[in-house]
């Protein structure tokens, strides 16, 4: 019967569709759940839900160590369906086993300008980052068009991002216009794209720089044992001036009370702890100790999980393969409307 729900939710792309996906490049933090796991844990109780293994958006920036992002494939989803993300209600598949959205990509890219790409604040920022200059890879530019035909293929209408992604959103909003406004089709062949937007903000790294990153080695994983977690919070940021238990603390800016912001559940007890820091006479290591206590609850019961999922590696190919279907299935059907909007459906 399950499968048989799975087909009927396959047939039906007018329905609100919520898509969000993880670049295979390691294993996930508690940045990534803070940004897209606890929405995907809302989301798919009201939504259909695709979970994409962005395996191809990942080989933009690592097409020399493909095998890296094979071994991750496996990484990321054993992290979601530990974290609760459901195969019941979410479907998941791997990027580049869904030919239709490399079409759809092709099509999209004669309806953006070089110019366009290159203003891209997102694709700007990370061209910095990576340190490109003139020598961008053409993959790593048109990654903007790439995540449209991500968005656009199962036809999703509803996406959670963090800002820093907003302007990838409006990229695909002008797309669906100009697509719309060339290739017209009562009902249009799709819709505006709609962002489910968090109002948490960016999980900083345990160093106090802005984003926990894997590149910056300054994450806390899901799959951390509890050792791992006591030694990452250990090195945490917290008040270089705040030296002696006694002396007054400063809250604003100390990493270890965002973490107990977002994590601890008695919000009280966050509260009067803030009280007494800024007030002196309670130090960094016995704030450290409240919040690896916080933070141990928390990730043992998914680490648990993961490992009993990891066991069975078989299984979870199999929601990969089961779901990737599915996608492709939807996806086609949107290939299919595409080609009829632009008058290519020769036979």
């Amino acid at each position: 019967m399950a499968e048989n729900a799975e087909k009927r939710r396959g047939e039906d792309t007018r329905a609100t569709i919520v898509l969000s996906g993880d670049r295979p490049t390691g294993k996930l933090h508690l940045g990534h759940f803070v940004g897209t796991i606890q929405g995907r844990l809302k989301l798919q109780e009201k939504y259909r839900q695709f979970v994409m293994v962005a395996d191809i958006q990942a080989l933009t920036d690592n097409a020399e160590n493909p095998e890296k992002i094979r071994e991750n494939v496996l990484e990321v989803t054993l992290d979601n369906l530990a974290s609760g993300i459901d195969p019941k209600h979410s479907t998941f598949f791997i990027q580049s086993l869904v030919p239709e959205i490399a079409e759809l990509t092709v099509l999209f890219l004669n309806l953006v300008t070089v110019a366009r790409l290159e203003r891209n604040p997102t694709v700007k920022d990370e061209m910095r980052q990576k340190g490109y200059g003139g020598n961008v890879p053409a993959g790593f530019l048109t990654y903007p068009v790439s995540q449209a035909a991500d968005i656009l293929a199962p036809r999703a209408t509803l996406i959670p991002v963090g800002k820093d992604q907003m302007p990838m959103i409006e990229q695909t909003n002008e797309i669906v216009e100009k697509f719309n406004r060339l290739y017209p089709l009562n009902p249009p062949v799709f819709e505006r794209v709609e962002v489910f937007a968090s109002d948490i903000p960016l999980l900083p790294g345990i160093d106090g720089k802005a984003k926990m990153s894997k590149s910056l080695n300054n994450a806390i994983y899901l799959s951390d044992s509890n050792d791992t977690i006591r030694e990452k919070v250990m090195q945490m940021y917290t008040d270089p001036n705040h030296i002696h238990e006694t002396d007054p603390g400063t809250v604003k800016d100390n990493v270890v009370f965002t973490y107990l912001d977002l994590f601890d559940t008695d919000q009280n007890q966050v509260r009067d702890l803030k009280n007494r820091y800024e007030k002196g006479g309670f130090g960094d290591v016995a704030l450290k100790n409240h919040l690896i206590e916080i933070l141990t609850a928390f990730i043992s019961p998914i680490r648990e999980r993961r490992e009993y999922l990891a066991k069975r590696p078989d299984d979870v190919m199999d929601i990969l393969r089961s779901g990737t279907e599915i996608a492709r299935t939807v996806a086609g059907k949107t290939l299919s409307d595409v080609r009829r909007a632009m008058n290519i459906n020769y036979f």
